[in-house]
This record gives C-alpha cells, structure tokens and sequence, in this order.
C-alpha cells in the first residue's frame, strides 16, 4: 500500500523558514501529491499540490508567493520549502496522495478526492 512519511516540522519565530519533507513509496506514475495542515481547532486545509509529469503546481492563496511545492523522483520525497512563516501558519502538516484521474478538473483542493495521508508533522510560529 502507499506510505507517506512527513518530516521536519518545528517551532520557529515569525518571518522564518522550515522545509518539510514526505517520503513516499508505492505510489503509481501519474500520482497527484500535495500538503494539506490543518490549525489548531480548525478543519484541514489544502496548501499545495503538484501534478505528475512536470504538471502543474497549485497553491492557497494565503501561501502564495511564501511556499515552494516540489519533487524529488529519485530520493522519492515531496518537499514543501515555506519562507516568511506566519503565526497563521501554525498547523499539523499532513502529506497527501492520490490518482490523477479522480484529481483532474481543478479538485486539487478537495481532501476527500485523496485516498492516502501521512500521519503529520507540526509547524509552530511564533509572534
């Protein structure tokens, strides 16, 4: 089955920068991946999401210009590059997986669209 595996979640002050991490395995060719969060007390939230085949990127507007979704094939990894942290962007991070052909027509957003998920890893910003 597909695993996802986050890392590199971390405390850090405001206007500064982590870079998570998601290792996955079992994953087809044509796989949508992307990182949802979800805050605290909050339901989760798409961030980015990236299509296969040197496809597309899609961001939130609120990580606009402030987040960097990319892929590693060989070292089978998605990272998520995140500058000018907020206090906003305080959330459990959670990796995210799932076939294009049930993803395509602008669904990128959509959690329920994604049948495989990490456990999380935390991002706290502090003021």
């Amino acid at each position: 089955q597909v695993q996802l595996v986050e890392s590199g979640g971390d405390s850090v002050q405001a206007g500064g920068s982590l870079r998570l991490a998601c290792v996955y395995s079992n994953t087809g060719s044509a796989y949508v991946m992307a990182w949802f969060r979800q805050p605290p007390g909050k339901e989760r939230e798409a961030v980015a999401a990236l299509y296969p085949h040197g496809g597309s990127t899609y961001y939130a507007a609120s990580v606009q210009g402030r987040f960097t979704i990319s892929k590693d094939n060989a070292e089978k990894t998605l990272y998520l590059q995140m500058n000018s942290l907020k206090p906003d962007d305080t959330a459990m991070y959670i990796c995210a997986a799932g076939p294009y052909y049930s993803l395509a027509g602008g669904r990128w957003s959509s959690a329920g669209e994604y049948p495989y998920w990490g456990q999380g890893t935390q991002v706290t910003v502090s003021s």
